[in-house]
């Protein structure tokens, strides 16, 4: 039987791959199911199944972009990546964006299970706390698709209500009222794009931002359409941005049920919608909870702290 071998030039992923007393080899042993040697910078599985061997090579790729991308501790490392393993599509939970600076894996399992929403429907809602990925996961894929040529535009949208402001009070044009509102899903789009490309896309008019307002009357036709902070649509604001739907369009829609700033007594358009379209198959329904928050250790602590508090 021949060996699949990997070198690994790098010593800190080999070290990251094999971890303490090669504790982090037995956890990947484990998870594909066949013993991994090591010999000097070579890593090696004796397995002639195809799938067990496009596994190993995954495991070992996700583990140097991560280390590339600044991770420091390697059981945290090879736990995020086995954890992303658990379903049998989990393995195909990356997000590839031509000319982008990295590519883009789900960190969790139920990232990698909105990953594979996002790629397979044709609309997609997903609900989540702060920095649980829940945008950012959906700008991700969106630059895929437009950069691969599969579609033509990117069309990104939020509703212009957050802790009562009014465009009509803030400075500027309509570019500059709004941009405060898109800011955060440009800093998405930067930290996956060079700056230049994505203001080159800006300029070009392939990457487009507006109020939802402004989406009334227009057909989006071979367009990725992503409404952000959907919590604070109203429920004819809803309907309106979701009937735009063109031919060979997606649309992904992202809210936090738990920041919802519309006025008392206004119910959201995001739940009223997810409660009367989830018997639809054609659309796909995610869920992401604290579990999911990537960013920094403290802000999973806090929404878990807010998800317990039964008062909120």
């Amino acid at each position: 039987m021949k060996d699949y071998t990997i070198v690994v030039p790098d010593h800190n992923v080999l070290s990251c791959v094999c971890g303490t007393n090669d504790s982090n080899l037995r956890l990947i042993e484990e998870h594909l199911g066949v013993p991994v040697f090591t010999k000097g910078n070579e890593l090696s599985v004796e397995d002639e199944d195809p799938l067990i061997r496009q596994k190993f090579q995954f495991i070992v790729d996700r583990i140097i972009d991560e280390v590339a991308a600044g991770g420091k501790n390697g059981e945290d490392i090879v736990v995020s990546v086995l954890n992303t393993h658990k379903k049998p599509k989990a393995e195909e939970a990356v997000i590839m964006i031509p000319g982008g600076l990295k590519r883009v894996y789900a960190r969790t399992q139920h990232q990698a299970e909105y990953i594979n929403l996002l790629q397979t429907k044709d609309m997609v809602f997903c609900t989540g706390s702060a920095g649980s990925g829940k945008t950012f996961l959906a700008v991700a894929e969106a630059l895929s698709l437009i950069l691969s040529h599969k579609k033509s535009k990117l069309i990104i949208t939020r509703p212009v209500v957050e802790a009562g402001e009014n465009l009509g009070f803030l400075p500027g044009d309509l570019e500059q009222k709004i941009d405060p509102y898109m800011r955060p899903l440009k800093d998405a789009m930067e930290s996956v794009l060079p700056v230049e490309t994505v203001k080159r896309l800006f300029e070009a008019g392939i990457i487009e931002t507006a109020p939802l307002a402004y989406m009334r009357g227009r057909t989006l036709n071979n367009a990725v359409v992503i409404l952000d902070e959907a919590q604070n649509a109203t429920i004819p604001q809803m309907k309106m941005f979701l009937t735009r739907m063109g031919d060979n369009s997606k649309v992904f829609v992202t809210g936090d049920p738990t920041q919802i700033d519309l006025p008392h007594k206004t119910p959201s358009g995001l739940m009223h919608s997810i409660q009367i379209l989830y018997k639809i198959e054609d659309i796909g329904f995610m869920e992401l909870t604290a579990e999911d928050v990537v960013r920094n250790y403290l802000v999973k602590q806090i929404v878990k702290a807010y998800e317990n508090e039964k008062q909120y």
